[in-house]
């Protein structure tokens, strides 16, 4: 079975956000007689989320698309934390190199 690709690898699927003015638009679109299956293709969005979006509307009015200061900040803090994952493994390959190059320069010294 293979194996997912996790995210900052070669091939991974990068995950879409869409702003809630982009959403509106496309429920109102929908709402406006607009075919679902049309509108998905013509912006790259899957028909079922445009359907999610317009219950969404519903239930919650615009506030629905809204990103709460929690949810900004915990997408912040995470992206923070992935960030200074991949500075960490850079700092140890730089060392890597360092190290093998002062070996090979040493090796041919006389």
């Amino acid at each position: 079975m293979p194996q997912a690709k996790k995210a900052g690898e070669a091939g991974a699927r990068k995950k879409k956000t869409y702003t809630a003015q982009f959403k509106f638009d496309r429920v109102v679109d929908i709402l406006k007689g607009g075919n679902a299956a049309e509108i998905a293709r013509k912006y790259d969005v899957n028909p079922n989320l445009l359907y999610l979006w317009r219950d969404q509307l519903a239930e919650r009015g615009v506030k629905a698309f809204e990103n709460s200061p929690d949810q900004a900040l915990g997408e912040l803090k995470t992206k923070v934390a992935r960030l200074e994952q991949m500075l960490g493994r850079k700092e140890v390959e730089l060392n890597l190199l360092k190290n093998f190059s002062d070996f090979y320069s040493s090796q041919n010294t006389p």
